[in-house]
C-alpha cells in the first residue's frame, strides 16, 4: 500500500478559499474576512500539526506537481514538517492578532489576503523538495512581501525599505537560479535528496563548487547578512504583524535553504569556511549594534541581524541539528517580542533604570569566564560520559555561549556585589551550560538522523574554530570591562558610529538613489 501523503503539504491550500475572497473584499472593514483568515491560518497550523505527527509515526510520500530532470515537488520529512509546523504556528498568532490591529485601516482586507499569500509561498518553500520550487516560493514571497511593507505607500521610509528589501531579496533569488543552472550542468538533477550523493560520487567540479557557492551566497542576503543588513532594520514602516511574520519567519529562509542542501554545502570546505566568517562576523556586528538602539522595535531588527549570523556560523560549522533549533527558538521569541513591543514600551516608561548592581575589576572578569568555562567544561564532561562525545564544533559553541554568561556572572564577581547575586549569577552559568547540551541532545535525536553529521575540522576549520571562539571570547570580556571606561571620551564616538551601524547602510541608499529621492521630496516640501 503506498504512502500517504502528508498532511503538511496541504496546509497551503487550507489558505486560499479566503485569499480569494480578500481579492474579493481588499478595502475597510471586510465584514467576516479577518476572522476568516484568522481561522484559515488555524486549520493550515493545524494540518502541519498533523502532518508532523504522521511524519514522525508513519513514512510518507512526497508531492510531485510536475515530473521530469527539472521537477516542481514538496517532501515530507521531520525537517521539513517541523518548520511548516513552525511557520503556521506563528502565522496563526500573526493572523489573531492582525484582526484587531489592523481593524479599520483603508485596505484591511488586501492585508489579510496578502498575508496569507506569503504564508503559502512560504510554506511551500520549507517543504521543497526541489531547487526550482524553492525558487517559485522565494520570488512569490519577495513580491507580496514587498507589497505588505508599502502598505503605507505615502510614507517616503516604506518607500525605501521595500526598495531595499526587493534589490536584496531578488539578488538572492538570481542566486538561486544561478546555482540551479550549475548544479544541473554537472548533475543533471536539481532535487534536493540526490544531489548529495550524484556530488559524492562524481566529485563538485567546478560547476558544482560554483553552485554550492551560489546557494551561500543566496543564503547570506536572505537572512540580511553584512554588508547587505540594511534592509532589515528599515521595515518597521510595515504594520507589526508584518515585521513578526518578517522576523519570526520569513528571514529564516536562508537557514532552511542550507539545512535543506546540508548534505551537499556540506562537501564544500571554503563553502562551509565562508558561513562561519560571514556569520560570525555578522553576530559580532549586529549584536554591537545592537546595545546602541534605543528604539525598541529598532534594536529586535539589530537583533534579528546578530541571531541570524549566529545562525549562519552554526550551518558553517556543520551543527545543522543546532541551527535548526537555533531558528525554532528564534522565530518564537523574536515573534512574541514584536508582538509585545507595545506593552514592553509602556512598562520601560514607569521603571526606574537603577544601572549595574556593581561595577566589576579586571580581576573579577577573568574570574568570571574562568569559573564559567570551567562550569561548561563540568557539564560538557558530564552529558559525553552520558550520551557519548560531541564535536569540536559543538563544544567551541558550547563555549561561545558560555562567554555571554560570563558577563553576568563578572557582576556577581564584583567586590560590592551582593551574595544573593553572586549565587544568581553562577546559577546562570549552570542553568545554560545545562541547557545548551540538553536541547543539543534532544535536537540530535529528533533531527540527527536526517541531517549530516558534523566532519572533522580540516586545519583550515581548526582556526576559523579558534579564531571564533576567540573572537567571542574578547568581544564579551571587552562587554564585561564596559563600566570601566564608559565614560572615556571616545566612547562616545564609539557609540554613535555603532548606533548608525558604521554608515555601511549608507552605501545601499546611494545605490538606490535614497539620498536623492529624500532630498527631493525635502527641498519640494
Amino acid at each position: 500500500m503506498p504512502d500517504a501523503i502528508a498532511l503538511t503539504m496541504l496546509a497551503p491550500l487550507a489558505l486560499v478559499p479566503v485569499i480569494l475572497i480578500a481579492l474579493i473584499r481588499p478595502g475597510k472593514r471586510p465584514g467576516s474576512l479577518p476572522r476568516w483568515s484568522e481561522g484559515a491560518a488555524f486549520a493550515g497550523f493545524a494540518l502541519a500539526v498533523a502532518g508532523l505527527v504522521q511524519t514522525a509515526l508513519t513514512s510518507s510520500a512526497g508531492l510531485a506537481l510536475l515530473d521530469g530532470p527539472i521537477s516542481f515537488a514538496l517532501r515530507s520529512d521531520l525537517v521539513s514538517a517541523s518548520m511548516a509546523s513552525l511557520v503556521s504556528f506563528i502565522a496563526w498568532i500573526v493572523m489573531r492578532y492582525s484582526r484587531t490591529y489592523l481593524d479599520g485601516e483603508a485596505r484591511e482586507g488586501a492585508f489579510h489576503g496578502l498575508m496569507l499569500t506569503t504564508l503559502a509561498a512560504v510554506l511551500v518553500f520549507v517543504q521543497a523538495a526541489t531547487l526550482p520550487t524553492m525558487i517559485i516560493a522565494a520570488v512569490a514571497v519577495g513580491l507580496t512581501l514587498k507589497r505588505l511593507l508599502l502598505f503605507y505607500a505615502d510614507r517616503p521610509e516604506a518607500q525605501r525599505a521595500a526598495t531595499k528589501f526587493a534589490a536584496v531579496w531578488h539578488t538572492g533569488d538570481m542566486m538561486l537560479v544561478i546555482a540551479a543552472g550549475l548544479l544541473f550542468a554537472q548533475f543533471g538533477t536539481l532535487d534536493l535528496a540526490i544531489l548529495p550523493a550524484a556530488a559524492a560520487a562524481s566529485g563538485l567540479g567546478l560547476a558544482g563548487t560554483l553552485g554550492i557557492a551560489a546557494i551561500v551566497a543566496a543564503a547570506a542576503l536572505k537572512t540580511a547578512a553584512f554588508p547587505l543588513h540594511g534592509w532589515l532594520t528599515e521595515v518597521m514602516e510595515a504594520p507589526t504583524p508584518v515585521s513578526a511574520l518578517l522576523h519570526a519567519g520569513i528571514i529564516n529562509s536562508g537557514g532552511v535553504l542550507l539545512i535543506s542542501a546540508a548534505g551537499l554545502v556540506q562537501q564544500s570546505t571554503g563553502a562551509m569556511a565562508a558561513l562561519v566568517m560571514i556569520g560570525g562576523f555578522t553576530a559580532l556586528f549586529g549584536a554591537a549594534v545592537m546595545l546602541t538602539q534605543s528604539a525598541i522595535k529598532t534594536a529586535l531588527a539589530w537583533s534579528t541581524v546578530s541571531q541570524m549570523g549566529f545562525m549562519l556560523l552554526q550551518c558553517g560549522l556543520g551543527l545543522w541539528t543546532l541551527a535548526l533549533l537555533h531558528i525554532v527558538a528564534h522565530s518564537l521569541y523574536k515573534a512574541h517580542a514584536f508582538l509585545s513591543s507595545g506593552n514592553a514600551v509602556a512598562e520601560v516608561a514607569n521603571i526606574r533604570r537603577p544601572g549595574a548592581v556593581a561595577v566589576p575589576s579586571v580581576a573579577a572578569v577573568l574570574k568570571s569566564f574562568a569559573l564559567a568555562l570551567a562550569i561548561f567544561a563540568g557539564i560538557a564532561a558530564t552529558f559525553t560520559a552520558a550520551f557519548g562525545p560531541k564535536s569540536p564544533q559543538a563544544l567551541a559553541l558550547g563555549a561561545i555561549l558560555i562567554f555571554g554568561v560570563a558577563y553576568l556572572v563578572a557582576q556577581g564577581l564584583a567586590d560590592r556585589a551582593p551574595a544573593q547575586l553572586t549565587k544568581r549569577t553562577v546559577a546562570a552559568a549552570l542553568a545554560a551550560a545545562i541547557g545548551y547540551f540538553s536541547f543539543q541532545t534532544l535536537a540530535q535525536a529528533i533531527w540527527g538522523p536526517i541531517l549530516p553529521a558534523a566532519p572533522m575540522p580540516t586545519e583550515l576549520e581548526w582556526a576559523l574554530l579558534v579564531v571564533a571562539v576567540a573572537s567571542f571570547g574578547l568581544v564579551a570580556f571587552a562587554q564585561a570591562l564596559f563600566p570601566l571606561w564608559a565614560h572615556h571620551p571616545a566612547t562616545a564616538g564609539l557609540r554613535v558610529h555603532l548606533a548608525n551601524g558604521l554608515y555601511l547602510n549608507a552605501l545601499l541608499d546611494r545605490a538606490i538613489g535614497g539620498f536623492r529621492t529624500t532630498a527631493g521630496k525635502t527641498a519640494a516640501r
